[in-house]
């Protein structure tokens, strides 16, 4: 805890959709919503969190789309981490311009545009106040970025894991799309979301999570701010945590 900044959590991850620099767009990127974006995670590094960023790709590229129409996995995945890099750079470029120190790291090498992955380089730039923006996912294709978010979160001794979902910010008891009477589980153990199949982020991810006692903080990003929000401790969406030993409770779907 860093009471005295007001913060919550000294150290954290910071997962990004691809979808949440959509903004109004149906494709590609929106620069006020990055923007937006940007601007939170300022405050929050002004505050004095030291903060790690991992971003899909989803618009613009998924791998899984390109599997399913007839493309080869691996070739589809690595044209998924490289859309990665494109949302980092887009993010660096924006938090620059707002005054914030940042560096983008590539597990891909990228020497152009990106520092290649070392995991203590990594640390030492967030030590010295800077974002860092993990891009290119693990390098590894049949990985997604949720894992890459929860590899990357562990490597850097994250305090907690930030999944910041497009629309429905939360872990529900079913699908909040198509069943209108689904309930947010405001807190939930690894182990109680496991055994009920609640669908928190790619199984993978999850296990490296639940193995390494890692929190995982589920929210909606439909407005920025609740980045700041869950920085200072608030409570938004949904809390996934070894630590919880009592059952879960459930409320209202709430977008």
């Amino acid at each position: 805890m860093a009471e005295d900044s007001g913060l919550a959590y000294e150290r954290v991850l910071l997962k990004l959709s691809g979808e949440a620099l959509l903004g109004d767009k149906e494709f590609g990127i929106d620069i006020d919503r990055v923007n937006d974006v940007a601007f939170e995670i300022k405050k929050g590094v002004q505050l004095g969190c030291q903060v790690g960023v991992v971003v899909g790709a989803g618009n613009i590229f998924r791998g899984r789309a390109g599997k399913s129409q007839g493309m080869d996995r691996a070739t589809a995945d690595y044209m998924g981490m490289v859309a990665t890099v494109i949302n980092a750079v887009a993010l660096q470029e924006s938090l620059e311009r707002a005054g914030v120190l940042t560096r983008v790291m590539s597990a891909i090498d990228m020497r152009e545009v990106a520092e290649p992955y070392i995991r203590r380089r990594a640390i030492r730039h967030l030590e010295k106040g800077r974002v860092v923006i993990f891009a290119a996912g693990t390098g590894n294709p049949y990985f997604t970025t949720d894992t890459a978010a929860a590899l990357r979160a562990l490597e850097i001794d994250a305090d907690a894991l930030l999944m910041a979902k497009k629309r429905y910010g939360g872990v529900y008891d079913a699908d909040p799309e198509t069943d209108a009477d689904a309930r947010l589980i405001p807190e939930i153990s690894h182990r109680e979301a496991l055994e009920q199949g609640l669908r928190v982020m790619d199984s993978t991810a999850f296990s490296l999570c639940m193995d390494n006692d890692l929190p995982i903080l589920v929210f909606s990003m439909h407005d920025p701010a609740n980045i700041t929000r869950v920085l200072r401790g608030e409570r938004l969406g949904t809390v996934v945590s070894s630590s919880v030993s009592h059952g879960t409770r459930r409320e209202e779907v709430t977008p």
